[in-house]
């Protein structure tokens, strides 16, 4: 079964939802093989360097009052905490296009899976910068990549092209927002969906393929 997982660094959802389909996978074991792929969208891609204020970028784009983005903010919580992901506060809303290029190479070396749940934990968990030199480093040194490597990829510039073509081709097939789940091709499921919910539904697709 092929799963194209697209989201970005930024989502909160995307946390959740990646560790809750994990969870699915896990249970449901070797009875469904799986080849998963990560894919890259930006909910921000005009942010500059400089970032903003989450509450203030929050409360602009969506209309949300700081009761709700409280309310909002613990529910996120509570849910990650369900499916074993630790939200920390997260004070600013960052550029995630470098974060998506460093994901790029890392699929290419075979640890694409290990820095995207670094690049989440970092920023969503210790409320680091996605987009920082520093951190993009640190993440491909967690993951077992070469440093001067990762540093060569995020300088040069390369895999720009290679990103935004994705993000292209996912816009284009009418995914606008994260985390989107392809299965096969054919099946979209959307949001960070309880364990349960992914399970069940890639079991039905899987009955259903034969």
């Amino acid at each position: 079964m092929k799963i194209d997982f697209v989201s970005d660094v930024a989502c909160p959802w995307c946390a959740v939802g990646l560790n809750s389909l994990e969870l699915a996978l896990a249970k449901i074991g070797p009875d469904i093989p799986v080849d998963l792929h990560f894919h890259p969208f930006e909910l921000n891609p005009q942010m500059g360097p400089e970032g903003e204020d989450a509450a203030e970028h929050l409360s602009r784009k969506y209309g949300l009052t700081a009761e709700q983005l409280d309310r909002n903010r613990a529910g996120i919580r509570e849910r990650g905490a369900a499916v074993g992901f630790q939200f920390g506060d997260r004070s600013r809303v960052w550029n995630t296009f470098d974060a998506h290029r460093l994901i790029h190479w890392a699929g290419l070396e075979g640890k694409q899976r290990e820095m995207k749940h670094a690049l989440l934990k970092a920023y969503h968990g210790r409320n680091d910068n996605p987009g920082a030199l520093e951190v993009l480093l640190r993440a491909a040194g967690e993951v077992g990549l070469d440093v001067e490597r990762a540093r060569e990829v995020i300088e040069s510039g390369r895999y720009a092209d290679e990103v935004r073509a994705e993000e292209r081709r996912w816009q284009e097939l009418g995914i606008h927002s994260v985390p989107s789940v392809i299965v096969n091709d054919r099946h979209l499921i959307q949001g960070g969906q309880p364990p349960e919910v992914f399970e069940q539904a890639l079991r039905q697709l899987a009955q259903a393929a034969g």
